[in-house]
């Protein structure tokens, strides 16, 4: 069975790795998306899965549009199996007609189909999460499920620690469905319930910024889904962003409201007053206060600089202290 692999992402070459490192579903050929600028620098640099697939010593191809005819005739006979992972890219017709498409998606479907499925599984405080082998269709993420594992998430899981433990669980089901494929056997299908669909929608700006609109433990749930991939942030006066790489709820803190009076103006002011950060020292602590609880920011990065604990910072940052 020659097996064409689509994919883009870190979590794709893990899979791409252990599926190949199988040896009886090695696949034949790797399409991935084309070389992209990066970094300061904005120098070309190649997606994970190509730079993978060069080391594996796999084919490789980069086709500007995936749906273009000519993608086609790159995976060629209809004998040959399609697999999807972190792709980044809508895949339409031909291809979803002309051949069986298996898509792996970290997330245990309905839930959480979409773009950013392991950072809002996080966020929102899901216990648990995991993998679902399905048939690629013309929805989003919708196909039926012929494969599934779960994964639980733990308290201090970042997007790291946890797509660690997803790219093994993801290679193994895959390995098992390519498997019972090679055999002869037809895949378990089953639909997905579209009533318990819940969206994953790609991180933005707004996702990133650490708005007091929100709780304390909702914040900390959101630096640790960003971690280290993306990243959250405070603003500051001025408009500079204060990178938070951990950061926790703090325990035993009062609130703003339970100050004294004379415990001295906010370290700093957002944006406006409705979304306005107030970060404040207690001792050693930098401390922001949310709409419900606190939320003490741990290991920080100042514009420009390096990431350091909240002590660093405060020695650099003078701020009123309680």
């Amino acid at each position: 069975m020659s097996i064409v692999f689509l994919g883009t992402s870190e979590f794709a070459a893990a899979v791409l790795e252990r599926v190949s490192a199988s040896q009886t579903h090695r696949p034949a050929l790797v399409i991935t998306r084309p070389d992209r600028p990066r970094g300061r620098g904005r120098k070309l640099g190649s997606p994970p899965v190509a730079e993978q697939a060069r080391a594996l010593g796999i084919p490789l191809e980069q086709p500007q549009r995936v749906n273009d005819p000519a993608v086609t005739a790159l995976i060629g006979a209809r004998r040959q199996t399609v697999v999807v992972c972190a792709f980044g890219a809508l895949i339409k017709e031909p291809l979803l007609s002309e051949h069986e498409l298996l898509n792996v998606h970290p997330s245990l479907l309905p839930r959480w189909r979409g773009a950013a499925p392991v950072e809002r599984a996080i966020m929102a405080g899901d216990a648990e999460t995991g993998v679902s082998i399905m048939r690629l269709t013309a929805g989003l993420d919708s196909g039926p499920v012929c494969r599934a594992g779960r994964e639980p998430i733990g308290p201090q899981d970042t997007y790291g620690t946890l797509s660690l433990r997803l790219q093994p669980l993801a290679a193994t089901l895959l390995i098992e469905v390519l498997d019972r494929k090679a055999q002869g056997r037809p895949l378990p299908f089953a639909e997905q319930d579209d009533a318990a669909a819940t969206y994953a929608e790609k991180i933005g700006p707004e996702d990133r910024l650490l708005d007091p609109a929100y709780t304390a433990p909702e914040l900390e749930r959101r630096v640790r889904a960003l971690r280290p991939h993306i990243g959250a942030h405070v603003m500051l006066t001025g408009g500079s962003l204060l990178g938070v790489h951990l950061a926790a709820v703090a325990e035993g803190a009062p609130a703003a409201a339970e100050r004294p009076d004379h415990a001295g103006p906010a370290h700093d002011q957002g944006p406006s007053a409705t979304a306005a950060p107030r970060l404040r020292a207690s001792g050693d602590r930098l401390l922001m206060d949310c709409r419900a609880g606190v939320l003490e920011l741990l290991v920080v990065q100042p514009p420009g600089g390096r990431a350091m604990d909240a002590a660093a910072y405060l020695r650099g940052h003078p701020t009123s202290r309680l």
